[in-house]
């Protein structure tokens, strides 16, 4: 089983490239984030039609999470367990095959030590609230998506230049931390891949992208119990190429059984 995760940075307008690269690649689960569609415009029929069932949180020009994959999703919930409404439309969860799978896009935080920061690093307690009390209880767990933070100086390009900035500040550090200790994750890629130069994310500007000046934001966290059943993981750095690409690429895993 194939589990990606991709902040495509707007679905509607890179919606035909999805749907290229799921007829050539068929991953099993995809978590998409930065959907920046509301709920009524999500190409539903068509992702149907290539094969997957959906379930999606939009909200208009920003933001947007969503889950597709082969099997239907069962129990979704487009909130954390602490609220009735999630209206910055950072996360939703569902039930795929006895496997909890979340789709998650972590607040940027804009400045450290700003109001935003401060939101962020509270949402990533209440996040990690609520995958302690009500999802891993039982079964395997996966957590997808943009985290806005980059875990650790080998996933910058140039620490010394980041270092303190926002996405790579001790504050958001030990949020992510906190989230994988507490809830028992395992950062799939690190299972597989200990080189530096693995980056998620690219700056449009600079020409980051062909110089490899980028950041590993985005990740695929799997419980104990699934990820003793990654048996590979890596990034699909050929998606940050082409005609009006993400500034993200996806980062995938794959399990047995």
């Amino acid at each position: 089983m194939r589990i990606v995760s991709w902040n495509i940075n707007s679905l509607r307008k890179r919606q035909d490239r999805l749907l290229a690269w799921l007829a050539d690649g068929k991953p099993d689960i995809v978590c998409l984030q930065e959907t920046k569609c509301m709920d009524e415009q999500f190409p539903q029929l068509e992702l149907r039609a290539a094969g997957y069932h959906a379930a999606f949180h939009g909200q208009k020009s920003y933001n947007g999470v969503a889950i597709f994959s082969k099997l239907e999703p069962q129990e979704i919930r487009a909130t954390l367990c602490d609220e009735d409404a999630d209206p910055q439309a950072r996360v939703i969860a569902a039930t795929i095959g006895g496997m909890r799978v979340f789709s998650v896009y972590a607040p940027n935080g804009q400045a450290v030590g700003s109001p935003a920061y401060e939101y962020k690093l509270k949402w990533y307690e209440r996040l990690g609230s609520c995958l302690r009390a009500h999802e891993n209880t039982a079964g395997d767990l996966i957590v997808c998506g943009d985290f806005n933070v980059a875990p650790r100086d080998e996933d910058v390009h140039d620490p010394v230049l980041w270092r303190g900035a926002i996405m790579c500040s001790d504050g958001e550090r030990a949020a992510l931390e906190g989230l994988c200790a507490g809830g028992g994750l395992v950062d799939t890629l690190r299972l597989h891949r200990k080189e530096t130069g693995l980056f998620t994310w690219w700056d449009y500007r600079m020409l980051s992208f062909p110089k490899n000046r980028g950041l590993r934001i985005d990740a695929v966290l799997a419980s104990r119990s699934a990820a003793a059943k990654c048996t590979d993981a890596g990034i699909d750095r050929e998606m940050r190429k082409g005609k009006e690409p993400s500034d993200h690429a996806p980062i995938w895993a794959e399990f047995s059984g």
